[in-house]
């Protein structure tokens, strides 16, 4: 009973809501040909049944019905500017609403790709100028990365390789150093952990700072301004202590990377002409800056080669399959270029170079 009186109340409520509201006059006769088979302001729910068996949405809809026809007329009256209903055959009324179609869009919305969506107006035009899944033979890839190296200032040319090896694995670790013949561009500043006479030896050579314990207690304190760090392997023991300040800044002296060694004098001169250190990440790719843009092409072939001929002597002996997976070079802010792999290592530089 309760059920039936709430039902009662709203219906009156939505009735009096219509006829204050619609007038016969503003109907159309579409509108009073309205069919109440054919049309419900009520969305579609799931049909429940109670405990005891009995569907209470059914109910309720069958005493509802009378108030959905007038409030559905008042509705389709006040929104009838955009709907537009025909007569049907068998009498139902059929449903046609104007679809708008959405507006192009223009600029970097209209891009395919989602990441160019967020690049410079610069990058879009600079990457037309090669070919995504091209591959290129080295003087050719050279030529585009000068090309592309179009900011205000000098960028450096990097090679990235793609390797079969898998690094968790001991045996499939790679960390070696490979001596640039044309240099990297960069003014490197060394450090060197000594003492004894060996202190005297890398002041001679060059060393931009020269310490031992007073060097290692001005490191712990937070003294970072060097960008290569040798010692001597009396120093290690005491270089142990350090491990957690230069690890992970990539500083820490290790024989496999040539800065651990007794001839300090030849470490020194290798790292300021031009020795670099690379070693793969954890997903087996090496990345070695071997230049700058700025350089002539024929220094940077030369300095590329050396890097891929290092990388492939460095073959760890877990490696197996095909050890170069892929391989591209670019500019710091440039796009990828994709090289030849099955090429690359036999190509002949220039006669000139």
């Amino acid at each position: 009973m309760a059920t039936t009186a709430c039902t009662s109340t709203t219906s009156s409520l939505m009735l009096t809501y219509a006829a204050s509201t619609v007038h016969p006059q503003d109907l159309t006769p579409s509108l009073l040909s309205f069919k109440p088979k054919t049309l419900s302001i009520y969305p579609l729910v799931s049909e429940r049944k109670s405990s005891k068996g009995v569907n209470f949405y059914a109910q309720t809809e069958a005493k509802s019905r009378p108030c959905r026809v007038v409030v559905a007329a008042a509705l389709s009256a006040e929104v009838g500017e955009g709907v537009e209903e025909t007569e049907g055959e068998e009498g139902g009324a059929v449903v046609t609403a104007t679809v708008i179609p959405p507006k192009p869009k223009k600029g970097k919305a209209a891009l395919t790709l989602k990441r160019d969506r967020t690049r410079s107006k610069r990058f879009l035009e600079i990457q037309k100028l090669r070919e995504i899944k091209k591959e290129y033979d080295l003087g050719t890839a050279i030529s585009l990365l000068k090309k592309t190296a179009s900011t205000k200032f000098v960028e450096s040319a990097e090679a990235h390789f793609r390797l079969n090896i898998d690094p968790k694995y001991n045996d499939q670790q790679l960390r070696a150093t490979v001596n640039l013949p044309k240099g990297t561009g960069q003014t490197v500043k060394v450090a060197v952990l000594t003492q004894g006479e060996k202190f005297d030896e890398a002041k001679i050579a060059g060393a931009d700072l020269v310490g031992g314990e007073d060097l290692i207690q001005q490191i712990k304190g937070g003294f970072m301004e060097f960008d290569k760090l040798i010692a001597s392997p009396d120093m290690m023991p005491k270089v142990a202590s350090l491990g957690k300040i230069l690890g992970p800044r990539g500083l820490m002296p290790n024989p496999k990377a040539g800065t651990v060694t007794t001839d300090i004098p030849q470490a020194i001169a290798e790292f300021k002409k031009g020795k670099v250190e690379y070693r793969a990440d954890k997903t087996g790719i090496v990345h070695i800056p071997f230049g700058k843009a700025g350089f002539p092409e024929e220094d940077l072939l030369v300095n590329l080669l050396a890097a891929l001929k290092s990388v492939e002597a460095n073959k760890p002996s877990g490696a197996k399959g095909v050890y170069w997976k892929s391989a591209h070079i670019c500019s710091s802010m440039g796009p990828s270029i994709r090289l030849n792999t099955r090429e690359m290592l036999d190509y002949k530089l220039p006669s000139s170079a």
